[in-house]
């Protein structure tokens, strides 16, 4: 394989909350109007901006986090994503410099040029030394320029704009408005299939940038090819992974589907809240997702849950992440108290309340190998289960894993190109 030319930008931000994943969706949506084939990525551990960037640009979002991951995986995704695209985004995390490793560490190692997002709402002149400062603080990063998000008016945009230094270029503006505002909620954004006019708030924002944007294209930088990785073995072949995946269990990594797929397993996916049954498999996975806003549709599907419950006792895997385990507890609270009756394989309750409980990047060894991921929830669990191994990260409290004989069950969300053979020992029947 031979290196590639590809337009690419690093859409980032001095903080969290400046706009990054409406401006990301913007650009992927003007470009893909302009005839591009747009590729989008999404920095680091997130399941709900993907979604939105998707719906954006028409094709699949994946991750690029260099401590899940790791730079050989990341590499590859990039540059396959090169040899087919006409431009690549990469929507980054928090500030630019926050973390270890940062979002400006993870654009350095692909020298992707960095798009610095500014919520210009409450600042004139000092626009510029802002935006000047991110350009100058790493000298080694490759800066591409600016937008100015939530602009006021005409008459902003141009005080904004003229408060740069002549070498940072202008990529354009959107104004303060609530037609493109992405709604939220406690774990982030809305999920695009419950922002109706989706597709119409990102169009308005597109052609915003497009009335705005003193640059058209970005220029073309070189992705080279990663380094030959481990095979994969099949572990999987021949074996069905039955996957719950609906509103209530859709924080699903396309990489992970991806991995099963390399392992060998055929997927077939069900919905919990629709009242499906379990499907004929060899192995289940319950991602995490939002069960506490669907406590009524889970406590009905008695039949789902007497199928997983002979599932488990006749000795098949299953892997529960987060909402995905607190959908196998006896019950479930959402924050404003009201309790629903969960599959009751797992003995205890948890409750939703109004704060965080963890957050972090975390690894754990498990008997079948070491897997990375991440934890990010708000409710707190209580159990007579006596945890296996508990996981380890630079931020945050280890979260218990919990095993029930193939049952594995945790907070932790696992990112299965960490480890597939990990993962092909997990499942396999």
């Amino acid at each position: 394989m031979t290196s590639v030319l590809c337009p690419a930008l690093f859409i980032a931000a001095p903080a969290s909350g400046q706009g990054k994943t409406t401006v990301t969706a913007a650009l992927a949506r003007w470009h893909r109007n302009a005839g591009r084939r747009v590729r989008v990525f999404k920095t680091g551990p997130d399941f709900l901006d993907p979604l939105v960037l998707e719906q954006a640009s028409g094709a699949p979002v994946y991750q690029l986090d260099l401590f899940m991951g790791g730079e050989a995986h990341c590499r590859d995704l990039l540059y396959r994503a090169a040899c087919e695209a006409d431009l690549i985004l990469v929507e980054g995390v928090m500030g630019l410099f926050d973390g270890e490793p940062s979002a400006a560490d993870l654009a350095r190692r692909f020298g992707l040029p960095v798009l610095a997002v500014i919520d210009g709402s409450a600042m004139a002149q000092t626009f510029g030394a802002l935006a000047f400062g991110l350009a100058n603080y790493q000298p080694d990063l490759s800066f591409a320029g600016v937008i100015a998000n939530r602009v006021a008016s005409e008459g902003h945009r141009a005080l904004l704009q003229n408060s740069l230094p002549a070498d940072i270029p202008w990529y354009g503006a959107l104004g303060r408005d609530e037609a493109i505002a992405l709604p939220s909620r406690h774990l982030g954004l809305m999920m695009a299939g419950e922002i109706s006019d989706l597709d119409t708030r990102i169009d308005t924002a597109a052609q915003a940038l497009a009335d705005t944007a003193a640059v058209d294209q970005p220029p073309a930088i070189r992705f080279d090819p990663a380094s030959p990785q481990a095979s994969i073995a099949p572990q999987l072949n021949g074996q069905t992974v039955a996957i719950a995946r609906d509103a209530a269990f859709a924080f699903l990594y396309r990489a992970n589907i991806d991995c099963l797929q390399a392992l060998g397993a055929e997927l077939r996916f069900f919905s919990p809240i629709a009242g499906d049954d379990l499907p004929p498999c060899d192995s289940v996975y319950l991602p995490g997702g939002y069960p506490e806003l669907h406590l009524a549709a889970l406590s009905r599907n008695r039949n789902l849950a007497a199928s997983l419950k002979r599932h488990v006792a006749e000795g098949k895997p299953l892997l529960a992440e987060c909402g995905g385990m607190l959908y196998l507890l006896d019950s479930l609270s959402d924050r404003d108290g009201q309790r629903g009756d969960m599959a009751g394989i797992l003995p205890g309750h948890a409750r939703l309340q109004s704060r965080l409980a963890n957050l972090g990047l975390h690894s754990v060894d498990l008997t079948e190998g070491e897997l990375r991921g991440h934890t990010f929830h708000h409710s707190l669990t209580q159990t007579s289960l006596t945890p296996v191994a508990f996981t380890a990260g630079k931020r945050g409290k280890p979260e218990p894993i919990f095993r029930q004989q193939r049952l594995l069950a945790s907070y932790f969300h696992f990112y299965f190109p960490s480890n597939p053979n990990a993962i092909g020992r997990l499942f396999a029947a």
